[in-house]
């Protein structure tokens, strides 16, 4: 067998797996797409929420091999966070934003809403400028 078809082999091999990681991550980027809507408290969804899935721009194999990221653009009004998200030891892994990140063992409602809450109060720091370096730390 040359090296080629031992890759496709390995490929298709694992092509189950990688599906369920990848139906799993999509799953949970719409959960907490929905989170960010219901954020505000009961009755007073937030409209202006949307999901946009992407590739992950780090991902440099396709398909994405198990244990990757997978991603999506969540649009929160006038702004725009980048999440990414993979399954690590049974638990939804991931990242947002400016360094944020995430690990959920559960993903019950109030776990993402939970998170929904800690990314929109994250994404609010950033624009106000909280946690990060001034301009005039950074040039030294």
């Amino acid at each position: 067998m040359s090296e080629f078809d031992e890759l496709q082999a390995i490929i298709q091999r694992h092509a189950e797996r990688r599906q369920a990681e990848e139906r799993a991550c999509e799953a949970f980027l719409q959960a907490l797409y929905h989170a960010l809507r219901t954020a505000s408290g009961p009755g007073l969804p937030l409209n202006n929420v949307t999901l946009d899935f992407i590739d992950d721009p780090t991902n440099r194999l396709r398909p994405t091999p198990s244990g990757g990221f997978h991603a999506a653009w969540l649009r929160l009004g006038l702004c725009e966070v980048l999440v990414r998200v993979r399954r690590l030891d049974g638990a939804f892994q991931g990242e947002y934003g400016e360094g944020g990140v995430f690990r959920l063992e559960t993903t019950s409602e109030d776990d993402l809403i939970r998170l929904a809450r800690q990314i929109l109060r994250s994404v609010a720091a950033t624009y106000a400028g909280e946690g990060t370096p001034s301009a005039a730390s950074r040039l030294n």
